[in-house]
């Protein structure tokens, strides 16, 4: 693999190469890319939660990201994952210490307290905090956990008060597990979404899925857009891709894996059962690593910690371009501020690297930080 020449990246990070007509933006549809805020203002604030959706969209975003979740009573909630030991409270209830065991997800054993052993009643006794160690636990314990309902509700509200029309952008987290539970998140998700309206095509609405088997279904229940996510287990020193198969594949025998679904080939049959795809960044532009004889990854930099900042891109792959022949969206995860997810091309300047993916043509962006990814987009837009 090649690493992105260095005139490459100062005409990616200076501004467009591709644009078309008076856009600034290679975008599928010529319009500015979408800001979606990822669980949130989850930057700011703990992740999904009622106050940091609120937050996200007094910044401006496109898009707020709720993760769903069901409870033990079939009740979809905003959590980034089922197991509820590290975004809220929960091990600070002793009534519910009798709770806490080892669960398979997707495969993998976990240890914690799961939402589907909770009734929504048990769910709102507990308070949201903040996941990341790197930031800041100023705010936990101060906010509950919103049903998706309410997170509905809260867009509409906001829409009316704004002035526009805010998007929400749903994750079915892990649906083949939920049905394996009985908990089933198809159907209760369609549900709400008609009740407020926004079951149709032209509803500010993308419905994302890391399953083929989940969006398959979906497309049987609602004529709203839908997303293909696909991740990956880590980035290898030579810039490969450390892959895995989803777990709808792993369950029904199929051996392709998330970068088999990249391929010509692979977008071609996502084109058949979504709108757009949702790719972990480095499956659009990887990085590679400076590495020893042994081919390990160095510490470039001499700050102890192999991060980021010891990372330099990789030039563009075809990805976009393959898809936006499909005529299927591109919206990669996850652009964050912190200098540690940065590669070093960017130099600690997060604003770099959404400039670097806007010029290359991506239509959305799911960020932590609102604000920065929209401020960027202002100065393009500005042909600044």
């Amino acid at each position: 693999m090649k690493s992105m020449p260095l005139p490459l990246l100062a005409i990616l990070l200076a501004g467009p190469v591709f644009a078309a007509g008076p856009s600034p933006f290679p975008t599928l549809d010529g319009k500015p890319p979408l800001v979606v805020a990822h669980r949130g203002a989850s930057g700011y604030l703990p992740d999904h939660t009622l106050e940091g959706y609120a937050k996200a969209i007094e910044l401006g975003a496109d898009y707020i990201e709720p993760d769903l979740v069901s409870t033990k009573d079939g009740v979809l909630i905003a959590r980034h994952e089922p197991n509820l030991k590290d975004t809220t409270d929960v091990a600070r209830h002793p009534e519910f210490a009798e709770r806490k065991r080892t669960l398979k997800v997707d495969g993998a054993e976990e240890e914690g307290w799961f939402a589907s052993d909770f009734t929504l009643a048990e769910i709102k006794t507990l308070r949201a905090v903040q996941p990341r160690a790197d930031r800041s636990k100023a705010f936990d314990g101060q906010f509950s956990i919103p049903t998706f309902d309410e997170v509905l509700a809260l867009r509409a509200q906001k829409s009316q008060e704004t002035g526009r029309e805010i998007g929400v952008y749903p994750e079915t987290k892990h649906p083949t597990w939920h049905q394996q539970q009985g908990l089933a998140l198809e159907k209760p998700l369609v549900a709400l979404l008609t009740k407020y309206r926004l079951n149709r095509k032209a509803a500010p609405v993308f419905i994302q899925s890391f399953e083929a088997a989940n969006l398959k279904t979906l497309r049987k229940l609602t004529p709203n857009k839908l997303v293909y996510l696909l991740d990956a287990n880590d980035v290898r020193p030579d810039g490969s891709i450390d892959t895995i198969r989803p777990y709808d594949h792993v369950v029904t025998g199929d051996a392709r894996t998330y970068a088999d679904m990249l391929t010509p080939a692979g977008l071609k049959e996502v084109r058949t059962f979504a709108d757009g795809i949702g790719p972990w960044k480095p499956y659009l532009i990887s990085w590679q690593a400076m590495t020893d004889k042994a081919g390990k990854a160095m510490d470039v930099n001499g700050d102890k910690v192999i991060d980021q900042r010891d990372m330099t891109l990789l030039e563009p792959n075809s990805v976009i371009r393959d898809a936006h022949k499909l005529g299927l969206l591109v919206h990669p995860y996850t652009f964050r501020n912190e200098a540690k997810h940065l590669a070093a091309n960017f130099t600690d300047n997060p604003s770099e690297e959404y400039r670097l993916f806007f010029a290359a043509g991506v239509d959305g962006v799911f960020t932590d930080y609102t604000d920065t990814a929209l401020a960027t987009r202002r100065l393009m837009q500005q042909g600044q």
